[in-house]
């Protein structure tokens, strides 16, 4: 359950008391309720400033998630309520951005920085963002600040260490009729051995999205082992064999 809090006419936070759902074996929050955590969020922020859903799918329109890095302060363990903030941080052309922060007892234990983009829900082209939000005063020109954080660059795989396979099911897909962002970190984490994940907590997660997948589908998740406790990660469509999404991910 959640109860959000206006910071300010463009920031938006939330209380959010964690449930038995949201977490692991270890008492951890599962990623995936973290990612779902931070697109109620957005969407909510995005239909109270004017640019959400009511806004622009009557223009034929789409908000597509491009990019998340993830930088975790701590991991969250234990915790029963979580105070999540987003911020709007404008746009130029093609792209949006947006920011998230997520902490407990007012220590920070994650910031986030993502990008999106508009596209349109026909053709599936992407769309100038500036041009279509031009009239609305919560969504600039983008400008970087010391709370932006840096997106890394996330190769693809040399060798695979571990693969899996899934289908996507009715559940899995969203009001736009494909695949919601938050399961593909499932998708992506699941080949991983379980000792490894029993072990290990998310330190830095680097995440490009780069198609959709519909319901009905199949995709195979590759995994590669690197050094230093990191993993790469590529879902592809398993029928067009196309990059479905990327993922660098830093363990300690």
């Amino acid at each position: 359950m959640t109860s959000c809090i206006m910071m300010s006419e463009k920031i938006s936070e939330e209380s959010i008391n964690i449930r038995y759902s949201d977490i692991d074996f270890d008492k951890r929050l599962k990623t995936f309720s973290l990612l779902n955590f931070f697109q109620d969020i957005a969407s909510d922020n995005a239909e109270r400033l004017g640019f959400g859903y009511s806004y622009i799918y009557p223009k034929n329109l789409m908000w597509v998630l491009l990019k998340y890095r993830i930088e975790f302060e701590e991991y969250p363990s234990d915790v029963q309520k979580l105070i999540l903030r987003t911020e709007p941080r404008g746009c130029n052309k093609l792209f949006a951005y947006r920011n998230f922060e997520l902490l407990s007892n007012d220590k920070v234990l994650a910031r986030a920085s993502s990008m999106w983009t508009l596209v349109n829900i026909k053709t599936l082209e992407m769309t100038n963002v500036e041009n279509i939000l031009s009239g609305n005063k919560y969504m600039s020109k983008f400008i970087p600040n010391e709370y932006d954080l840096k997106y890394n660059k996330v190769n693809n795989i040399s060798k695979i260490d571990y693969e899996d396979k899934f289908s996507v099911r009715y559940n899995d897909i969203d009001v736009n009729m494909h695949a919601n962002n938050a399961n593909y970190i499932v998708w992506a984490m699941e080949p991983l051995p379980y000792e490894f994940k029993k072990l290990h907590r998310l330190k830095n997660i680097d995440m490009v999205f780069k198609k959709e997948i519909k319901y009905g589908e199949e995709l195979i998740s590759d995994v590669q082992m690197l050094e230093n406790n990191t993993t790469l990660h590529v879902l592809k469509n398993a029928r067009t064999n196309d990059d479905l999404c990327m993922l660098k991910c830093e363990w300690i």
